[in-house]
């Protein structure tokens, strides 16, 4: 496959990743409103679990998940990327709006840019320092100073992105031949048993919601984990095989919130003030700049490790 044909199947996987991700903040809202978060977050991770070892079985790959050589590496991504962005977000999720959460979760390019040029040499541009900043802006105007300064929710949602970026950086690092679904499966079959022993340990069988609850409640938990969390998990690994980094969470991320304004108008009847369109719309510019600045190439040439799951390091 041509370089050029790789970037462009790149940037279809991203924008299949940015649709299913608008759902998230909502659905994340939906399964937390009268039910404990931890509850949600296990058995979120239970069913994409279970999706995740029905594919790796049908690929005859669930041996690769007890590599000794990768097993390590693929616990802490799995602890990381699902185990506590999962505590994180729905337990954000559950003291904060679904709007909140979508434009909380944008902070993520600037823990990427900050990670990828501590860790992977990939400098960054003025043009790509003045978007982040931008973004930052955009965040706290949108979000508010109260809501920055007394709302637990939202600071347990900005800390989300960067159990994800931390995830990323280990992948990238130390599983480069691990292909996608394998790093996927990991995700959510070590972290589902992660989160279901945390849940028992903190929370345990008394949050378990009455029977009429939990019989409604457990379609949308299985569409959050296997459609949501699983598959949007999968195709953001594809993602990532095939743009830098940087670049991809810039594409994918801050595309989920103007998409997920409908999700959460839809799901929740929830709409946004005028401040809350103007700090999304001060983000989405500096979103503009980021994805139009010049890729990392350079960078990634000088730092093979930086090499996406899948692919060979640069000759």
């Amino acid at each position: 496959m041509t370089a050029a044909r790789e970037e462009r199947v790149g940037l279809l996987f991203a924008a299949l990743c940015a649709g299913l991700g608008a759902f998230g903040p909502a659905f994340g809202k939906l399964t937390t409103q009268a039910v404990d978060a931890v509850f949600t977050a296990a058995v979120t991770g239970l069913f994409g679990g279970a999706a995740a070892a029905l594919v790796l079985g049908v690929r005859g790959e669930l041996a690769a998940l007890v590599r000794r050589d990768v097993l390590p590496r693929l616990l802490v991504v799995a602890a990381l990327g699902t185990a506590t962005a999962f505590v994180l977000f729905y337990e954000g999720a559950k003291r904060a709006s679904a709007i909140d959460a979508a434009l909380c979760l944008q902070i993520e390019p600037a823990y990427s840019l900050a990670l990828s040029w501590l860790a992977l040499g990939h400098r960054p541009t003025r043009r790509r320092l003045l978007a982040v900043a931008a973004l930052l802006v955009g965040i706290g105007l949108a979000v508010g100073v109260h809501e920055l300064s007394g709302s637990v929710g939202v600071w347990l949602l900005l800390a989300t992105p960067l159990a994800w970026q931390l995830s990323h950086l280990v992948v990238l690092r130390g599983l480069p031949g691990v292909t996608p679904p394998v790093l996927t499966g990991a995700r959510y079959v070590f972290g589902s048993a992660l989160l279901a022993g945390w849940w028992l340990a903190t929370r345990g069988p008394s949050t378990i919601p009455e029977p009429a609850t939990l019989a409604g409640l457990l379609p949308l938990l299985a569409i959050q984990g296997v459609v949501l969390s699983f598959g949007g998990t999968m195709l953001w690994y594809q993602t990532i095989a095939r743009l830098d980094l940087a670049r991809a969470t810039a594409i994918v991320v801050p595309s989920i919130p103007l998409l997920s304004l409908g999700a959460s108008f839809a799901l929740l009847g929830e709409v946004a003030t005028p401040q809350q369109w103007l700090g999304l719309a001060l983000t989405l510019g500096g979103v503009v700049a980021f994805v139009t600045a010049p890729a990392a190439r350079a960078e990634r040439a000088a730092a093979p490790a930086a090499e996406a799951p899948g692919r060979r390091p640069a000759a």
